[in-house]
């Protein structure tokens, strides 16, 4: 564990280590920090990009001040043994005081050898370990991160309970919601340009289409059904685009930003979630879940543990695993009596928002910081 100091007003700087870039898809990394950047500085590091030139670090801000901080690289560059001292160079040109670190990949963990923080931070939003293309030694650096974390917080409920008994201060934390942001859907007037012309009924997704999407589980769904079409939005990551299906009704429109999507979900008569049951889908605690609902839809889901827990056990959204299923659950979403299904979904929303959860995570880092015991296990949900 590290050592705790004592803070004048909280004023520490946070240091975050990221797997996923800050303009890609607009997710949990984003909402929290973004909402830690209006009260302290924040520094966002990226993985490396390889060139020609480097080692050297490029620093850009965005909202609320948040700094994106993307290290450049020689091809060949032994990068845990780069890093340090770029982070070293970054804190000290940047005058960062005492700061908590703050890992959403323990494969960043050596990075930070040239920081001696006043606390760190294992936000364990996925089980990264189950992702294809994982590196062979991320257990080995999470099973050192768990030593030298003083607090973790996990993505979901199921991964909680997998970590729960790993550390002596692990929070759920589960995905959370901008009600307001996708409230828009219900009042939009003018859809977007690609969108347009899309026929009715439309089934739309958002989101990372990559190993976790059943590719295949689309291509049935949108066979049996060639009058219903099928809006994919999002990149495509990790898999052959080739292997997509391409029937005449599905619609792959590419990614979108966060700000646009409102617009887009809008337009949509279902909302689904076609996720695949395999490893890298087996603690995930997908975002889209409570946006779909703050958004008006109907949402359909194969059976994602976090998802049947607790959105299909409120019977918030319809869970199905086959073909047959989902497009069964896809006709009753669509034949839902709208104003008693949206005022059911707006009660359960009411008490979750990115702003209590980032509160709740940031009074948890302030009695770390301060020195205060940080307390036994307990799930936030």
């Amino acid at each position: 564990m590290t050592t705790k100091s004592s803070f004048q007003n909280n004023s520490y700087d946070l240091i975050c280590f990221s797997h996923l870039r800050w303009d890609f898809v607009y997710q949990r990394p984003q909402h929290l920090l973004s909402r830690f950047a209006r009260d302290h500085k924040v520094f966002f590091i990226e993985e490396p990009f390889f060139g020609e030139d480097g080692p050297r670090i490029e620093v850009s801000e965005r909202d609320d001040g948040l700094k994106v901080v993307q290290p450049h690289l020689p091809h060949g560059t032994d990068v845990d043994a780069v890093m340090p001292d770029l982070i070293a160079s970054l804190r000290d040109g940047n005058e960062i005081g005492e700061c908590v670190l703050w890992f959403y990949t323990p494969m960043m963990l050596p990075w930070a050898d040239n920081i001696k923080p006043a606390a760190i931070v294992y936000d364990s939003m996925d089980e990264l370990s189950m992702f294809k293309g994982a590196p062979p030694q991320l257990l080995d650096r999470e099973k050192e991160l768990f030593v030298r974390a003083d607090v973790v917080f996990t993505g979901g409920q199921s991964l909680y309970e997998a970590k729960r008994d790993r550390h002596p201060s692990v929070y759920a934390f589960p995905s959370s919601i901008d009600v307001k942001h996708f409230e828009q859907a219900l009042d939009i007037e003018n859809e977007p340009d690609d969108q347009r012309e899309i026929a009715h009924p439309r089934i739309g997704f958002c989101g990372v289409i990559d190993e976790r999407t059943d590719i295949d589980l689309l291509g049935r769904i949108a066979e049996m059904r060639p009058d219903w079409q099928f809006v994919m939005l999002g990149p495509v990551v990790k898999i052959d685009e080739a292997d997509l299906p391409r029937t005449e009704n599905i619609h792959y429109l590419g990614s979108k930003d966060y700000k646009d999507l409102p617009a887009y979900i809008g337009g949509w008569n279902v909302a689904m979630m076609p996720f695949a049951l395999n490893d890298s889908t087996r603690f995930i605690s997908p975002t889209k879940t409570p946006e779909y609902l703050a958004a008006g839809r109907p949402v359909v889901s194969t059976p994602i543990r976090d998802v049947v827990r607790p959105y299909g056990d409120e019977g918030l959204v319809h869970i199905a695993a086959t073909a047959d299923e989902f497009v069964d659950a896809i006709e009753k979403a669509m034949n839902e009596d709208i104003e008693t299904r949206r005022a059911k979904a707006a009660e359960f929303l009411s008490t979750m928002s990115w702003d209590k959860t980032q509160q709740a995570m940031a009074e948890l880092v302030d009695e770390v910081v301060e020195g205060k015991t940080v307390g036994s296990t307990a799930a936030h949900v």
